[in-house]
């Protein structure tokens, strides 16, 4: 099995690029489980559902979401019948929506899992405890994905770590930059501390520039809002050992606007 997890659609910019890339990495990756995260594709902040139906209508299969969940009211109206959207499982008890999902790939099943970190983002419950009850629950599941949306690095790591030939694959969301970590941990399990992000190459984490300048600099009030301009794509693609579930190799894809129309 072959996965290709996309980082963080933001705006109209980043569902722009991931319009444009679709068809090379499907030519590329031809027989791939396609994922994202969407937390940010609704003008940066949540997700709308005419948006969610443009997203899987591109080719993605499941969408994996975040701390912005919620930042679209319209949520409410459609993520209990959105099987293939996962919000963070460590929300409390009764959230609406799902913390997993099964997606059939051919005769195969792959077990998608969300998670939210705690460090520098509200103390809901416990991630590493979570995913333990998950696991315990579905061990009939070989091939299991996790998107970890967190914005402290050691805490990704050690989440990493935790699952070490537990799950095939860690990724970390959330902070939109790619980081150059990727390995597959001594025990089988693909890693990545962050994808990175789908959107304007020329802001500041996908915000217009000047507004993040402002605030840093004044630290008065701003009102952010998401860049336009020139994209950039960010994504992982990871090999799995089809009779172990565990992970053979995961590559970072890294594609900018320019480049894409030069090529």
């Amino acid at each position: 099995m072959k996965i290709v997890f996309i980082g963080d659609i933001v705006g109209s910019v980043g569902r722009k690029a991931l319009k444009n890339m679709m068809p090379r990495l499907k030519q590329i990756h031809p027989n791939a489980v396609f994922i994202a995260n969407g937390e940010n594709a609704a003008a940066g902040k949540g997700i709308t559902s005419a948006i969610a139906k443009e997203i899987y209508e591109m080719g993605i299969q499941a969408l994996t979401m975040g701390n912005h969940t919620w930042d679209q009211k319209e949520i409410f109206d459609f993520i209990d019948r959105d099987e293939k959207m996962v919000r963070p499982a460590n929300f409390p008890p009764g959230t609406p929506g799902r913390g997993h999902t099964v997606i059939k790939v051919k005769n195969q099943e792959l077990l998608i899992i969300n998670l939210q970190g705690r460090t520098f983002l509200p103390p809901i419950d416990c991630p590493f405890r979570k995913v333990d009850e998950i696991l315990d629950d579905k061990k009939k599941h070989k091939f299991v994905f996790l998107d970890f949306h967190a914005e402290a690095t050691s805490e990704k790591i050690a989440m990493g770590w935790h699952l070490d030939g537990k799950v095939s694959a860690v990724v970390g969301t959330h902070t939109h930059v790619q980081t150059n970590d990727n390995r597959v941990l001594p025990q089988g399990t693909a890693y990545v501390t962050d994808v990175g992000m789908v959107g304007p190459r020329d802001g500041i984490l996908g915000v217009e520039r000047n507004a993040v300048l402002q605030k840093f600099k004044t630290q008065l009030p701003v009102r952010f809002v998401t860049d336009e301009g020139k994209w950039h794509f960010h994504a992982v693609a990871i090999e799995l050992n089809d009779e172990t579930g565990l992970a053979k190799s995961i590559q970072l894809i890294r594609y900018d606007e320019d480049q894409v129309f030069m090529d």
